[in-house]
């Protein structure tokens, strides 16, 4: 693997990673906001619902993150 192939990688799993954390965190805070308005908050739903958000964040960053610079070679 080349230097700037693995600087891409490198780039882009921080970008991807960032991003998933902060849907995971977004998504978190509206699960237990309405969950709170119902009365009651299920933390093993807000837990699954949070780790299903950053799971598809980071299969969605697989076609691209505006962020990260393109790949050359």
């Amino acid at each position: 693997m080349t230097d700037t192939k693995r600087e891409y990688l490198k780039t882009w799993a921080k970008k991807a990673g960032i991003r998933a954390i902060k849907t995971v965190a977004q998504t978190a805070v509206a699960t237990i906001g309405t969950a709170a308005a119902m009365g009651q908050v299920d933390w093993l739903m807000v837990g699954s619902a949070s780790l299903l958000a950053g799971v598809l964040s980071l299969l969605t960053s697989v076609a691209g993150i505006p962020e990260a610079p393109k790949e050359t070679e």
